[in-house]
C-alpha cells in the first residue's frame, strides 16, 4: 500500500490550517453581513440529482462525477458542485414555506475527476452562496457585490469582472437552432463529446476545453445577439444595479459557464487572468429536480484557488499566537503542579501547555519556544514552596514573579499582550 494521499487530493497540516481557519471565518462574516446563514449537505447524493440538475451532457456528468454503486444498489455520486445539494435541501425541507428569499452560504468539498494541475485537484474546497426565491436584477448585482467584497476584504483589488446574458429556455432555444446552423459546416471538426452534444445540447460546445473545438467556436453567434425582451430587460436592469453600486464590469458574450441550470446572468470573477469565482441565475433548477417553479441566483468560490490567488498576489494571512503559557516542570510534585495550572489556566480562558515528554528544563524551554508560547515558567520544589514562580516573557526574557495561589495576575498579564 502506499502510505500517499490519491492523486489529486490534498493534507490540510496542522501548521496550515489557520490559514483555512482565517478564510472561512473572514467569508462567513462577510455572508452574515448580507443575511445569510450556513446550510449543510450531504457529501454524497443521489446520482440522478446532478444528472436532472447539472446537465447529462455537461463535461461535469459525462467526465468528471465520482459515482458509484452502494450496498444498496442505489447509484450516489460525491458531491461534483454544491448548488443542486442545496436546491435539493430548499425542496425536501420545505424552505419555500419560509420567508423569502432565503439567503444560505455553505463550506464543502467538492469531488471531480479532473486533470491535476496547479489550482486544479479532483478533491477541492468550495464557498458558496445561493439566494432562493426572487427574480429581480437587483439580488443578482448583491451576489456578485458581496463576492466583489470577498475578495477586496483579502486585499484582492485587481479584478475584473465580466458578466453575460445567456437567456431563458425560450430564447436559448432559437440560440441553439443558429448555434445547430454554424457548427453543421465545422461538424467534423469537432471532438466525439462535442458531437454527440450538437443535437442535444449545442451550447454545451462553446464551453469545451478542446483546443480544436475552442477554435472551430470562436465565430460562433453570440448569445446576447438571441435573447428576449424579458431578459434583455433582466441584462440592463443588473448593469443599472452594479453601476449603482460603483461596480465596474465587462460584458463578455462567450461566458456560458459548464453548468446547464443557468439561465440569464451568469458572471465570472477574472484576478491575473485567472477566474478565481463564477456564478449566476438558475431560475429552472427547482423545478427540474422535482419542486415548484422558484428563481435562484448563486456562486462558487474555491478556496485553493482563493489561497493561490492570496500568494500569486503576495498577501499573507497573519499567523495567530497558538500558546499563551508554557508551564515546565522539575520534577515528579512539579509535574503534578504544573499540569493542576495549566488545567486552571485553561478553565480561565488562556492556552496554555505543559510537558508530557519527560524533557529537561532546557529541552522544554527550547520547545516553548518553537510553539512560540508568549510566556513560560517553572514549576519545581522550590516553587511548591514559596507558593510563588518566575513568569518569563519569551520575547525579550523579561520575567515577572506571579502567586502560584493566585492565577488570575497571569491571566491579566497575558490578556494584556
Amino acid at each position: 500500500m502506499a502510505i500517499q494521499a490519491p492523486k489529486g487530493t490534498k493534507d490540510l497540516l496542522p501548521m496550515d490550517s489557520y490559514k483555512w481557519q482565517y478564510i472561512e471565518e473572514k467569508l462567513s462574516n462577510i455572508a452574515k453581513l448580507y443575511g445569510c446563514r450556513e446550510i449543510r449537505t450531504p457529501i454524497f447524493e443521489h446520482t440522478e440529482l446532478f444528472e436532472r440538475g447539472v446537465g447529462e451532457t455537461t463535461d461535469v456528468v459525462q467526465k468528471e462525477m465520482y459515482t458509484f454503486l452502494d450496498k444498496g444498489n442505489r447509484s450516489v455520486t460525491l458531491k461534483a458542485e454544491g448548488t443542486a445539494p442545496a436546491a435539493r435541501a430548499f425542496i425536501e425541507h420545505g424552505l419555500f414555506n419560509e420567508a423569502l428569499p432565503i439567503k444560505m452560504y455553505y463550506f464543502t468539498p467538492v469531488f471531480r475527476y479532473e486533470n491535476v494541475q496547479k489550482g486544479r485537484l479532483r478533491q477541492h474546497h468550495q464557498f458558496g452562496i445561493e439566494i432562493f426565491g426572487s427574480t429581480e436584477a437587483s439580488v443578482d448585482a448583491e451576489v456578485i457585490n458581496l463576492a466583489m467584497t470577498a475578495f477586496k476584504n483579502f486585499g484582492i483589488n485587481n479584478l475584473e469582472l465580466n458578466i453575460n446574458n445567456i437567456g431563458c429556455p425560450e430564447c436559448r432555444s432559437k440560440y441553439n437552432e443558429a448555434l445547430k446552423n454554424y457548427f453543421n459546416e465545422r461538424y467534423e471538426e469537432l471532438c466525439d463529446t462535442c458531437k454527440s452534444r450538437y443535437d442535444r445540447n449545442p451550447m454545451r460546445i462553446l464551453d469545451c476545453k478542446n483546443k480544436k473545438c475552442k477554435e472551430v467556436g470562436k465565430d460562433a453567434p453570440i448569445i446576447l445577439d438571441y435573447v428576449c425582451d424579458d431578459c434583455k430587460e433582466h441584462f440592463e436592469n443588473l448593469k443599472k444595479y452594479l453601476e449603482a453600486l460603483n461596480i465596474t464590469y465587462k460584458v463578455n458574450p462567450y461566458i456560458v459557464r459548464g453548468l446547464d441550470y443557468y439561465t440569464k446572468t451568469v458572471f465570472e470573477i477574472i484576478n491575473n487572468d485567472i477566474t478565481v469565482c463564477g456564478g449566476g441565475r438558475y431560475n429552472n433548477l427547482i423545478e427540474q429536480i422535482g419542486g415548484k417553479s422558484t428563481p435562484a441566483v448563486g456562486f462558487g468560490m474555491g478556496i485553493e484557488r482563493l489561497l493561490l490567488t492570496l500568494e500569486e498576489n503576495n498577501i499573507s494571512i497573519p499567523e495567530p499566537n497558538y500558546m499563551d503559557v508554557y508551564i515546565g516542570s522539575m520534577g515528579e510534585k512539579g509535574k503534578i503542579e504544573s499540569l493542576k495550572i495549566t488545567n486552571a489556566l485553561r478553565q480561565k480562558g488562556i492556552k496554555a501547555d505543559c510537558d508530557h515528554m519527560g524533557k529537561s528544563v532546557k529541552a522544554q524551554m527550547k520547545y516553548a519556544n518553537k510553539i512560540a508560547a508568549i510566556y513560560s515558567m517553572i514549576i519545581g520544589d522550590t516553587e511548591i514552596s514559596e507558593g510563588k514562580a518566575k513568569l518569563k516573557r519569551m520575547e525579550d526574557g523579561n520575567q515577572i514573579e506571579v502567586s502560584l495561589n493566585n492565577l488570575d495576575e497571569i491571566v491579566k498579564l497575558v490578556k494584556e499582550v
